[in-house]
């Protein structure tokens, strides 16, 4: 029998009171990571339940976004938290190399979380956070034409499907522009590349199936968290679960196609998500042709890089960012 929505909400907020105490410790280890440079709230537009997004400005150091006589790459980043908890401040220490390595702009989307905004909120609010980017380029500064997502965990599958939904955002008002026989703006731009780290890809098998293609299923995530990003994101429970927004996996080839040919992945070996994740790495390089660089890191669990001790050496994680860097980089193509 389904949880109740209040149960779960009760839950959901004991959770997050949890991860606030170890976000703060997360950013005690040195060196801390950045602070936004700004903040900006956008009303949502595509989502049908209205709400307010904040985007969290991250600025590489000496750069003037509003100086319109350069344009900067931009990495629209998602957090992690099963689309329940979590900050757009989660990630700032992957924010902090790329700025350090991408002289790009990271914008970090505080995107609505479930259970009060179940599926597809989260995926929504990512599109218009691009509408806003795209929109408002030259007070900012931003190169609409170099745009990547990233994101991790749930974050990682928001920045597959944020792409996916965006052209499917562009195709819907195009047709309403051609019916109304008018000639509407469409937002002009385009997604460059994917950083996604431990993504989940596929919601049409069971969390009991996904931990059983793990090599250390005593290691992956517990059933009682699972169970409760599940039943409240995927609200109703009668919700078709291979929609690509939430299964990007499951997306017809004509629908991946839209994605960027750059994707960048990273699994963890001792995560219940690694084999979905492959799955998803063989299909857009195999079958689609898109230049995947796929990595397992081996001996970690899922969210290895965001270590609650605040004397956690961050060198080799470190490393791994910069590496990302050097592949995102090149898809800006500045590695050339």
């Amino acid at each position: 029998m389904p949880t109740s929505r209040w149960t779960l909400w009760a839950k959901v907020a004991l959770m997050r009171l949890a991860g606030s105490l170890l976000g703060f410790l997360h950013r005690l280890a040195w060196p801390r990571p950045p602070n936004p440079s700004f903040t900006r709230t956008i009303l949502s537009t595509v989502s049908t339940r209205r709400g307010n997004i904040d985007l969290l400005f991250y600025i590489p150091p000496g750069n003037q976004p509003r100086d319109a006589r350069k344009r900067y790459p931009v990495v629209l980043n998602f957090h992690g938290g099963g689309f329940v908890v979590g900050t757009a401040t989660d990630d700032a220490r992957w924010v902090q190399v790329v700025l350090d390595h991408c002289n790009a702009i990271v914008v970090s989307v505080a995107y609505r979380l479930a259970p009060e905004n179940p599926f597809p909120t989260a995926v929504e609010d990512g599109v218009d956070a691009m509408l806003y980017l795209i929109e408002h380029a030259d007070e900012l500064a931003i190169d609409v034409n170099r745009i990547a997502t990233s994101g991790f965990s749930a974050g990682g599958n928001l920045a597959i499907t944020v792409p996916l939904r965006w052209q499917e955002e562009l195709r819907l008002r195009k047709l309403v522009a051609e019916t109304a026989a008018r000639e509407d703006s469409l937002a002009a731009g385009r997604f460059s590349a994917i950083v996604a780290w431990y993504p989940s890809t596929d919601f049409t098998i069971s969390r009991d199936e996904r931990r059983a293609t793990c090599v250390r299923p005593d290691k992956t995530l517990p059933k009682a968290a699972t169970d409760l990003f599940d039943e409240s994101y995927i609200y109703p429970p009668s919700i078709d679960v291979s929609n690509p927004y939430l299964s990007p996996l499951m997306a017809p080839d004509e629908t991946l196609r839209t994605l960027p040919d750059d994707i960048i992945l990273y699994t963890c070996e001792f995560d219940m998500l690694q084999k979905e994740a492959e799955r998803f790495k063989d299909r857009c390089q195999d079958d689609l042709g898109k230049k995947v660089r796929f990595r397992m890191v081996e001996g970690v669990t899922h969210g290895w890089d965001k270590s609650f001790h605040p004397f956690t050496d961050y060198t080799e994680i470190t490393k791994l960012y910069r590496e990302a860097c050097t592949d995102l980089n090149t898809a800006f193509g500045a590695g050339s």
